[in-house]
């Protein structure tokens, strides 16, 4: 047994003495490019509904919160486009393609007190996404959808979306900056 104690020994000693570390350049983290995302504050969820009966008085509305290293000074406009799937072929297809929706400008955030980035509520009704597509209200059913896509653009000429953000940002409850939202048609 002693033997086998003094073999694991020596070889530890042989083992730990061959290592050898190589010094590296510490990151420059403060260098990489560095991008921006739109959070969602509240509520934590990418999923709205709105009612065919009540257009105007339903909604779509986010806390949003632009977020960039600077604290929002890169952040220039939130731009969005809006599509409709129709989803009841009861009533035809008057599914529409995207068409340029709204523009929310840097100028319309305020700087949250506690986190120091801008904010800005953002309230969409049922009749301004159906007004921005020209869709009668014969086209609109329980059933269909409306979706939104959204763009960060910041000062620097850089724009973020969901087709080049990460699922980190896209999908997690920490960072809640799905770029889409999706606006159900209820009764």
């Amino acid at each position: 047994m002693k033997n086998i104690i003094k073999f694991v020994c020596l070889f530890a000693v042989i083992a730990f003495s061959s290592c050898e570390t190589e010094m590296i350049e510490r990151l420059d983290e403060f260098n990489f490019e560095q991008g921006g995302y739109m959070r969602t504050v509240t509520p934590l969820t990418n999923v709205f509904t709105v009612s065919k009966a009540n257009m105007t008085g339903t909604k779509m509305e986010i806390l949003a919160e632009a977020v960039t290293p600077d604290f929002g000074a890169l952040f220039s406009t939130y731009d969005l486009v809006i599509r409709y799937v129709d989803a009841t072929p009861t009533n035809g297809n008057a599914s529409k393609a995207d068409a340029t929706f709204k523009s929310y400008a840097a100028s319309a955030y305020a700087k949250d007190p506690t986190t120091g980035y801008p904010r800005a509520t953002i309230s969409i009704t049922g009749k301004e996404m159906q007004d921005a597509l020209k869709l009668a209200d014969a086209d609109v059913s329980s059933g269909d959808r409306f979706e939104i896509r959204a763009t960060m653009r910041l000062t620097n000429g850089k724009a973020f979306n969901a087709n080049n953000t990460g699922v980190n940002i896209t999908g997690g409850a920490f960072y809640s900056s799905p770029f889409f939202y999706r606006i159900n048609v209820g009764n």
